[in-house]
């Protein structure tokens, strides 16, 4: 910090008559009165002002009390506090909240001194230079230096502890980047990440400052001290105390991080190791600790307890976090036993085929397609959507964060069949007139897999609908239901119970859809179901694709009567309800209907297909 120099005035010569000496101030007693009978004297410049802000000085007051006194003068029969109109607001919320009466320190003046009356208040309230950041730095470290802690520098300045230590903080690192602070070459929030590093990461990160490459800033340089691993302390499973690494605190952001990534994970592994121990102890079968970062999909398991041969899966996150599923069996493990147990009626299922009747890919066409339709009809009933909404919101399900549906597939055929659909566009449309209401800008593709419907500031969100009528409202609500709802489940089926579904308007068979349709059985009963039994008999021992075009042509009325024709046919799947044609067991969204179906124990809403 620059220094100017000053030109001292020339002294005047004494004079020589001798001046009197000052008469002696007149001596204040230092009493505790009690703040019952203190006041705000109307010779406070303050006096008549809103209560004053005292966040900073109430929680050193509220535990240690006043240690600088007041200033006060016999007024009436109480005393009016000439400075110190924080300290006696500070005083009386402790005394409020505590029910505890309450003293402060008090410097009493003579009551007819008015005029040093106005001054001391003067003096007490009027603000002085403030100081650059540096110098409080310096003030601050220069206390620390003579054997001051944090919570008696803090007592002295009447702030929290908390603001202390982070001044200490800034003011213990290396000069060089003071001065870089000092000159705007680096941003308070570089300044507050520096924090965190040794004297040897700061020496580190100034040599990449000089040099030609990108210095990390802000949160980029958390990220390059903790070894790009932002592990908190509250995950850990082990005792912090028994930890012999580094562990550095960010005292901006209220958090701790351990500095060495893998020796946490040396740590956590021990810890985790340890509770398999105990819960095997405890009798349960298998304790799965699951690969880092796989996600549990508790649509793909079951309860169960340890009785019935329930496991515990631990699902570990990149962050360092561990969460346990306490009682679960895959569904497939689940069906296995429930098949030898003979539950669930296995006994009396009928005879299952050798193949399933839809392979995976085509599982998928007619999950994603079934899906792209229902969610259409759904926009129409928003009475529904916010009943589906609180559903979700008392059980919960595995895209509520809010996250929408993936609508793609491995193949790409498929991903263009179900974006080209009339339910995906009629979804497409009213999400981007809702976007258009909210301000918001769609993802590069809707289809793209995202944790979140759309990028924003959910306070500007929030602002917005509470300007918007209840039906605006309702209408963003619906989108939303629309497209965190889960494909291939009961519930997309159940929903046929509620909103009318008109499956024949919203989809029909295209390229891709004969294009993964490959088993000649169902393929011939598809001819049947079409064309008739004849029709499908002659043509029994043709090829697949022979007799997937006779089911072509009858749809366009080639060959045959405009009364023969068939363009509204959709297969059995696509249908509401969606019914089978050789096995039910291997036909999903037969499955899945009927399991709905005994829930909702009516007819579902259809149109004609």
């Amino acid at each position: 910090m620059s220094t100017e120099t000053k030109t001292r005035p020339a002294t005047k010569k004494k004079s020589a008559t001798r001046k009197p000496k000052p008469a002696p101030k007149p001596k204040r007693d230092v009493k505790f009165l009690p703040v019952t009978d203190l006041h705000v004297s109307k010779l406070n410049m303050r006096h008549g002002k809103d209560a004053p802000d005292i966040d900073d000085i109430y929680p050193s007051i509220f535990e240690s009390g006043v240690h600088q006194s007041l200033l006060v003068r016999k007024e009436g029969k109480g005393y009016g506090v000439i400075a110190g109109r924080r300290r006696l607001f500070a005083l009386k919320k402790k005394a409020e909240e505590t029910g505890q009466p309450q003293a402060a320190p008090c410097l009493i003046m003579q009551s007819g001194d008015t005029k040093a009356a106005r001054e001391a208040s003067l003096l007490e309230n009027v603000a002085r230079l403030p100081v650059t950041q540096l110098e409080r730095f310096a003030a601050y470290k220069g206390l620390a230096d003579s054997g001051k802690d944090a919570a008696a520098i803090a007592q002295t300045f009447g702030i929290k502890e908390l603001d202390v230590k982070r001044v200490l903080a800034l003011a213990n690192l290396l000069p060089e980047l003071l001065a870089l602070f000092e000159a705007e070459d680096i941003q308070g929030h570089t300044l507050q990440a520096l924090t965190l590093a040794t004297p040897d990461q700061q020496k580190a990160w100034l040599d990449i400052y000089h040099s030609d490459d990108y210095a990390p800033q802000g949160e980029q340089l958390k990220a390059w001290l903790t070894g790009g691993a932002r592990i908190k302390t509250d995950v850990a499973l082990f005792e912090l105390d028994k930890f012999e690494g580094t562990i550095i605190t960010d005292l901006f952001g209220d958090s701790a991080y351990f500095q060495d990534p893998d020796l946490f994970w040396t740590h956590q592994n021990k810890a985790i190791a340890t509770a398999v121990s105990e819960w095997t102890a405890e009798g349960w079968n298998e304790i799965v600790v699951m690969e880092r970062g796989e996600h549990f999909t508790t649509w793909e398991h079951g309860k169960r307890t340890m009785e019935q041969g329930g496991k515990i899966f631990l699902s570990v996150g990149h962050d360092g976090s561990v969460t346990p599923h306490i009682g679960y069996l895959s569904n497939a493990d689940i069906k296995k036993i429930d098949a030898i147990l003979k539950i669930g009626g296995a006994a009396d299922a009928p005879a299952k085929t050798d193949k399933p009747e839809m392979s995976g890919p085509l599982c998928d066409y007619v999950a994603l397609h079934r899906h792209a339709a229902i969610r259409a009809c759904l926009l129409d009933h928003p009475s529904v959507a916010l009943r589906l909404t609180v559903a979700h919101m008392l059980v919960g399900s595995d895209l509520w964060q809010v996250a929408p549906q993936k609508t793609t597939s491995r193949k790409e055929s498929m991903t263009e069949s179900v974006a080209a659909s009339q339910g995906a566009k009629r979804f497409e449309t009213e999400r981007d007139d809702v976007f258009d209401l909210l301000g918001l800008t769609p993802f590069d593709s809707p289809y793209s897999p995202s944790k979140k419907l759309a990028d924003g500031s959910i306070t500007q969100i929030f602002a917005q609908l509470l300007d918007m009528e209840d039906a605006q409202v309702m209408r963003v609500m619906t989108l939303a239901m629309a497209a965190s709802l889960a494909a291939g489940t009961d519930l997309i089926e159940a929903v046929t119970y509620a909103v009318p579904v008109d499956m024949g308007k919203l989809w029909e068979p295209d390229d891709a859809f004969f294009d993964i349709l490959r088993d000649k059985r169902v393929i011939n009963a598809m001819v049947k179901d079409i064309a008739g039994k004849s029709c499908a008999d002659g043509a029994l021992t043709d090829t697949g694709k022979v007799q997937k075009d006779i089911i072509r042509n009858r749809m366009a009325g080639h060959g045959v009567s405009a009364d023969k024709a068939r363009p509204d046919w959709r297969p059995r799947w696509m249908q509401v309800p969606a019914s089978h044609y050789l096995d039910r067991a291997t036909c999903p969204p037969s499955a899945a209907g009927e399991r709905a179906a005994k829930i909702m124990d009516k007819t579902p809403n259809q149109k004609a297909a």
